[in-house]
This record gives C-alpha cells, sequence and structure tokens, in this order.
C-alpha cells in the first residue's frame, strides 16, 4: 500500500489538478460500481483526475472522495473544495508525474 501524501506532493498535485475539467459526475446514485470501474479505468491513461459530486448525490463531497479511495486499490484523496474532488494514483509501470524535492 502506497504511504500518505506529504503536503509538498498534495501542494503540487494540486497545481497540477488546478486547470483540469472534472471528468465525471457523481450524481443521485452516489458512488456506485460503474462509477468506480469509469474511475479505475481512467487511471490506466492518466494520474490525476478531477471529478464533481453533484448536490442531488447521497454522500457529500469529502465523504464520496474518501469512498472512492478507500475503495480503489492506491487512489488517493488530494483535495475537496465545495463539490469538486481530486484523485491521484501513481501509474505501477509509468509514473508521469514527478514530484519537486
Amino acid at each position: 500500500m502506497m504511504e500518505t501524501l506529504t503536503t509538498k506532493q498534495r501542494s503540487h498535485l494540486r497545481s497540477l489538478a488546478h486547470p483540469l475539467k472534472p471528468l465525471l459526475h457523481i450524481g443521485k446514485e452516489g458512488v456506485t460500481e460503474t462509477a468506480l470501474r469509469t474511475i479505475k479505468d481512467s487511471f490506466n491513461t492518466r494520474e490525476l483526475l478531477k471529478l464533481k459530486v453533484l448536490e442531488s448525490a447521497p454522500e457529500n463531497a469529502r465523504e464520496s472522495g474518501e469512498l472512492m479511495a478507500e475503495r480503489l486499490e492506491g487512489v488517493r484523496l488530494v483535495q475537496v473544495i465545495g463539490r469538486t474532488v481530486v484523485l491521484y494514483r501513481r501509474h505501477p509501470e509509468k509514473p508521469e508525474i514527478k514530484f519537486p524535492r
């Protein structure tokens, strides 16, 4: 299991996530198996994802983000602002994001 992100790493990921558009919307069904599968598949092509949790979702954004990070192996919750969640998972073979020292 991957260790938790340091404050510096989290800050770096937040800056990289800022220009990203939300890739997926979590709606009234909440964090479903289909949503988790879509997120997992998305991590095959990218390391950083931005998601939007709609008002109709049963959980708030923080709860949804924590649930996704808990249920998906290697995924870390980077940030929650309002209804936007940023998740990170290091690519197992070809990591693209380099952290500052």
